[in-house]
């Protein structure tokens, strides 16, 4: 008697994505059920999950990554989990391949999955992001958010982790204003982190680290390969870093402030 199919959650965390999420819950609809958690869109997102008949749409405020990520995962109804954004697509070859998987009694905890970024409807080769990963398919009793990471959520296993051949489809940057507002988005939340760690801010670091990040993503991770998109990702990329360590002298007058002023 051959064991049971094993059943998958897709779970997805959204915020204004409408014209991006549709493709995304089309290439999960494979899935035996699609969860969704909405951060209170105001571009018609929400509304487009609450219509569709797949898709059960919760609405929780955002507070981060890490925090959201979290709240999804608790919503899910089975044990295998593939935790996607709203602006990723999985293919048709790597639909089959999640499906085998989870049905493999050998299978892995958890698996990472390497990306294809999408600079709108064109492939970004290199720019830093090619041998970029993440865990997206695992087992929902193995693994946890780290509570120590606000953005870039880190999983941590309980078990071993292997990586899938297929690639998913990153629509990464969709305009200009959209990949900045992200970048300066993760560049705060980096700044957080780093505040709660007690790491100080200095001006050595927000002018070399900056500028290390263009150098490093557009020559040495072959950026300029790219051509003008690189340019701009490559660039952006650094801004964001430069926003961590301009919020993170905000934070750190702010909390002098507040200290001077509960002085007796």
């Amino acid at each position: 008697m051959s064991a049971p199919k094993q059943k998958l959650s897709a779970l997805v965390i959204t915020y204004n994505e409408i014209g991006y999420i549709e493709r995304c819950i089309d290439s999960v609809s494979f899935a035996d059920e699609i969860v969704v958690v909405d951060s209170y869109s105001t571009d018609g997102t929400y509304e487009y999950l609450l219509s569709h008949p797949r898709v059960r749409v919760i609405q929780n405020p955002f507070e981060n990554f890490t925090a959201q990520k979290s709240f999804a995962l608790k919503q899910a109804s089975h044990d295998w989990i593939l935790f996607l954004d709203a602006d990723e697509v999985v293919t048709k070859s790597l639909q089959k391949e999640i499906i085998n998987t989870i049905n493999d009694s050998k299978a892995c905890e958890a698996y990472w999955f390497y990306r294809t970024f999408m600079f709108k409807n064109e492939k970004l080769r290199f720019s830093g992001w090619q041998t970029d990963k993440n865990h997206r398919l695992f087992r929902k009793s193995k693994v946890r958010f780290t509570d120590k990471k606000l953005v870039h959520e880190t999983l941590e296993v309980d078990g071993s982790s292997c990586i899938l051949k297929e690639k998913l489809t990153h629509y990464c940057y969709k305009s200009y204003e959209d990949y900045k507002s992200k970048m300066l988005c993760y560049g705060r939340l980096k700044a957080k982190e780093a505040f709660y760690k007690e790491k100080h801010f200095n001006y050595l670091a927000m002018f070399f680290k900056p500028a290390w990040k263009f150098f490093h993503h557009f020559f040495l991770r072959l950026g300029f390969l790219d051509g003008k998109k690189g340019v701009i990702v490559c660039y952006l990329n650094a801004l964001g870093v430069l926003e961590r360590y301009r919020e993170l002298k905000k934070l750190e007058k702010k909390n002098e402030l507040a200290y001077y002023l509960v002085m007796p």
